[in-house]
């Protein structure tokens, strides 16, 4: 048992080593492009969770009404 533990942890530590070192790769972009990029998804979220509660509101008041002339 003590052999899988050992040979997990190397594992563990070399998969570390691979992720710091492609990390390292990355063109990570920079202060204006994540400030835009997050801007632009946010107002992208926004628009989205109205026009679903938008549609949200008429399906509930168009299954009210349905659900009114039945009774």
């Amino acid at each position: 048992m003590a052999v899988n533990v050992m040979d997990w942890w190397s594992q563990a530590r070399s998969f570390l080593a691979d992720v710091q070192t492609e990390a390292k790769r990355v063109t990570w972009p920079g202060w204006k492009q994540t400030v835009t990029q997050t801007v632009v998804a946010l107002v992208f979220v926004s628009f989205i969770a109205i026009y679903l509660g938008i549609v949200d509101l008429a399906l509930t008041r168009s299954i009210d009404y349905f659900l009114s002339l039945l009774n």
